[in-house]
């Protein structure tokens, strides 16, 4: 998929290391969206994959001392799910992040990398666009802002410049004046595309709505903002705005027909949701998609948040091998760099638990963790492993003791076919390490990365209800 790998420690040596080699070259952070592309062989021109998502400092959310927040370009979706100085001023932002994938994924998939995809059905696009948020890009001759409205051209397009690193999303303060939601229609309530999305952001005062930005997703090239419905909106008062009605044709849209939907119900999609995000606006306790006030992350980034910074660049091809640690114990791998880590975990540490389902990060049967985090090993490079700490099913059990997870997935039959099963133990284990005895709600969030081909979920849930009450946090 690549012949050379760099794992940047410090944006000036990605900065030059791009700089050498523009046109064959991809930044990579989370990966989540990327890894994928790679593997359908999207980007066969592109030999060179530069590697940020170990570079100190950009994985922090914060204000400055004019009450601008800001997002760095390692920022993940659960961060930023997770963040309260999210959800106080962005609220839409922590909806949408949290409306993307699963928990492995929100994991390793940054807001960042999100907005660079480009997609039309990506979920924090409408959401920062009504947030008015600029994008601060780097090259090795200095630094440009460009408001995110203006960043695409297109499908997968943008005017992000071959040897330019987005470094941070920037909101002015005015966005925490605003008070904003996010709804997004799927086919599935996790793990699924939009079918549609919107965003809305409203600012009122005594009793009027005097500023509004309505944002939507999946119906027209780019995500596009409805400034037809806006200056309707703007003016009226909010008893007026509970019956405002959306015009049966918006001009801005012009959706497709895809397997996913039609336009035609694409176009009706878009009204219905960007009522319901007004309607959640003016009754937020009768929202219809929340988030939770605790969310899921199956990871211990709050322990641990620098766990996998490098100290220093390198280059990892034929020459260099990939040195690592998996389950306490170090190895050293050559000739691996053009792998995945799932791959790397099977063949050459001869770790055999973790399975490939999909390839695709849908199923969780590749599930590990990955400095801490439960990840899709699918979706990981092999040297994003370099000095690294990972843990498979393997080193679940101590000492020749199962888990009291394990053990509960026996003594309830929830083990079934068992292909499913090391991906459903590894969230299991990992979410009882961050809530030690989660309700069954919670159960079915962390679960929501793991695909049973048994549809036999009852009795999984079952054993970790039983390990909750056992001990399950003992790991």
């Amino acid at each position: 998929m690549w012949n050379h790998y760099y794992l940047a420690a410090t944006l000036s040596d990605a900065l030059g290391y791009l700089n050498q080699h523009p046109d064959d070259s991809m930044v990579i952070s989370g990966g989540t969206d990327l890894v994928l592309e790679l593997k359908r062989g999207q980007h066969n021109d592109r030999t060179r994959i530069v590697d940020i998502s170990r570079i100190s400092g950009l994985d922090k959310i914060y204000t400055d001392n004019i009450g601008a927040l800001h997002i760095g370009a390692l920022v993940t979706h659960n961060q930023v799910t997770s963040s309260e100085m999210i959800r106080s001023n962005a609220r839409c932002l922590a909806e949408a992040s949290f409306q993307v994938g699963s928990p492995q994924i929100r994991n390793r998939g940054t807001v960042a990398g999100n907005l660079i995809t480009a997609s039309p059905a990506n979920d924090t696009i409408p959401a920062l666009i009504v947030l008015g948020a600029e994008l601060v890009i780097v090259s090795p001759n200095g630094e440009r802002r460009v408001k995110l409205e203006d960043f695409y051209l297109g499908v997968r397009k943008t005017i992000l410049r071959k040897n330019e690193i987005l470094k941070e999303i920037v909101l002015n303060p005015e966005a925490g004046i605003y008070h904003s939601t996010f709804y997004k229609f799927a086919l599935r309530n996790a793990q699924a595309i939009s079918v549609a999305n919107a965003a809305v952001a409203l600012k009122t005062y005594k009793g009027k709505v005097v500023g509004a930005r309505i944002a939507v997703g999946a119906v027209a090239p780019t995500v596009v903002r409805l400034q037809s419905i806006e200056s309707q909106v703007s003016g009226l008062s909010l008893e007026q705005l509970e019956n405002f009605q959306l015009p049966e044709t918006i001009h801005e849209i012009s959706p497709i027909s895809d397997i996913r939907g039609s336009a035609t119900f694409r176009r009706e999609m878009i009204r219905v949701i960007v009522k319901r995000c007004i309607d959640t606006l003016l009754y937020p306790e009768k929202a219809g998609q929340k988030i939770p006030e605790n969310p899921i992350t199956l990871s211990d980034f709050e322990k641990h948040p620098h766990k996998g910074e490098l100290k220093y660049s390198i280059a990892i091809d034929n020459e260099f091998p990939i040195h690592t640690t998996i389950n306490n114990q170090e190895y050293t791998f050559r000739n691996a760099h053009q792998k995945t880590l799932l791959d790397l975990i099977r063949e050459n540490a001869r770790l055999t638990g973790s399975k490939e389902g999909c390839a695709e990060g849908e199923c969780g049967t590749c599930t590990v963790y990955l400095d801490g985090k439960a990840v899709m090993a699918c979706l990981v490079p092999a040297p994003r492993a370099h000095l690294a700490e990972i843990t498979t099913i393997e080193g679940i059990a101590q000492e020749n003791q199962l888990h009291p997870v394990q053990q509960a997935f026996i003594e309830e039959g929830a083990v079934q076919c068992g292909y499913c099963t090391p991906g459903f133990i590894m969230s299991a284990v990992k979410l009882l390490e961050e809530r030690p005895h989660p309700s069954e709600s919670e159960i079915k969030e962390g679960l929501t990365g793991n695909l049973c081909r048994c549809t036999g979920y009852y009795k999984i849930i079952k054993a970790i209800e039983k390990a909750s009450s056992s001990g399950g946090d003992h790991a």
